[in-house]
């Protein structure tokens, strides 16, 4: 009985031992296929990483390759362009040359015109015109420019009083002291503006609108209205001011953002240019009492202006790109319609450094000082007689 108690133990262990064998195997048997497919996977990997090695070299190669050509190219495009530039800066200098020493004769079509017109032409306007200005010129070109030298920031304004020949210089947009020098040659020989007196002002002025005429500065004060100032540079005090009837505070020159008002002194004293709406108002001002005479609607846009300057009665608006190329005059206004359309001048500034901040006519020297990027320079003007006074309306 005990032998077959072992006997049945025996065997019931030796059927555990066979099943765990079983398992043992089979578990074996997975773990080696695993492996294998895992090697399988490894050697795909090894594969496929030696064709991606192979083909970012050759990419790395193909892209080498391009860049130095692209390199190349780069370097003979620059050549070319600075080549190009070179001969374009040779065409307008000639261009400049051309015009100084040729300048435009009037137009003959267009005085048979006006002498055909003569007839319709009031006496009243004719009056007018003597009334309010004895001057006679137009501009007919630029006859040379003169770099004086380069002070202060980008906009500012420097003119002369064509009564005492003394120069003023106005740094900045918004500042209150003017630098004084008797002569542009004391300027030119000034380091910077240290050898110039320093005028205080009552109060900072607005933009570069700025205008000085016999022994008197006038500027638009940086005040919430536009108040025109009346400084007396003899005694160094305030001798008037008055508020210009002008609504919207909107820059005279989309070009020149500060100046609102611009202050302008020719042949028959002080002017006022405004902006109204999309264009350029005038406004004939009493250099005495401040006191507007008379207003008109030049119908210049003020759309890509940047300065303007009167000559005998005459608005010549400067208009410009952003960023700045040449700078042209291509509107003009004749306070007493003299000028006809074929008569208005198409004058291109010599190319510069920026755009103008301001420009200055001294009637006296005839010429116009222009503050370009920190630079002052001189444009000489070259005028002639307006058809209207060639040949006068026939009196009745």
């Amino acid at each position: 009985m005990k032998a077959d108690f072992l006997f049945s133990l025996f065997l019931c262990i030796l059927g555990q031992l066979s099943e765990a064998q079983y398992h043992y195997q089979s578990l074996m048997n997975y773990l080696e296929s695993r492996m294998l497919a895992m090697e399988e996977r490894i050697a795909l990997w090894h594969e496929q990483n030696d064709r991606y090695n192979s083909d970012l070299k050759k990419f790395k190669q193909q892209a080498s390759e391009l860049l130095e050509k692209i390199g190349k190219e780069h370097g003979k495009l620059r050549l070319d362009l600075e080549g190009a530039g070179v001969r374009v800066d040779r065409v307008e200098r000639e261009m400049d040359y051309i015009e100084t020493k040729n300048p435009p004769k009037p137009c003959v079509r267009a005085a048979d015109k006006m002498v055909e017109q003569e007839a319709v032409v009031t006496e009243k306007k004719k009056e007018e015109f003597f009334e309010l200005s004895v001057c006679l010129d137009i501009v007919s070109n630029i006859r040379a420019m003169k770099i004086l030298k380069r002070v202060g920031s980008t906009k500012g304004v420097w003119t002369k009083d064509s009564r005492t020949a003394k120069v003023y210089v106005f740094n900045g947009t918004s500042e209150d002291t003017v630098y004084e020098f008797n002569s542009v040659k004391e300027l030119s020989a000034s380091p910077g503006v240290s050898k110039g007196k320093q005028i205080t002002l009552p109060s900072a002025w607005n933009g570069t609108g700025h205008a000085v005429y016999d022994s008197f500065l006038y500027y638009i004060s940086e005040r919430s209205e536009l108040q025109v100032v009346k400084f007396d540079l003899k005694n160094g005090s305030m001798a008037d001011s008055a508020v210009l009837p002008v609504e919207a505070q909107t820059p005279v020159y989309s070009l020149n953002p500060e100046t609102l008002v611009d202050l302008i002194v020719d042949e028959d004293g002080l002017w006022a240019l405004y902006p109204a709406g999309d264009t350029i108002n005038l406004a004939k001002m009493d250099s005495d009492t401040l006191d507007i005479e008379q207003m008109w609607d030049t119908s210049c846009p003020r759309n890509s202006a940047e300065a303007a300057f009167i000559v005998c009665g005459t608005v010549y608006v400067v208009y410009n790109t952003r960023p700045p190329s040449r700078s042209r005059v291509q509107c003009v206004f004749d306070v007493n319609d003299m000028i006809t359309g074929g008569e208005a001048p198409l004058l291109y500034f010599p190319r510069r450094f920026g755009a103008h901040s301001s420009l200055k006519y001294n009637p006296v020297e005839r010429q116009v000082y222009a503050w370009d990027d920190g630079y002052q320079i001189l444009y000489r003007l070259a005028l002639k007689k307006k058809l209207w006074a060639i040949a006068p309306p026939p009196e009745e």
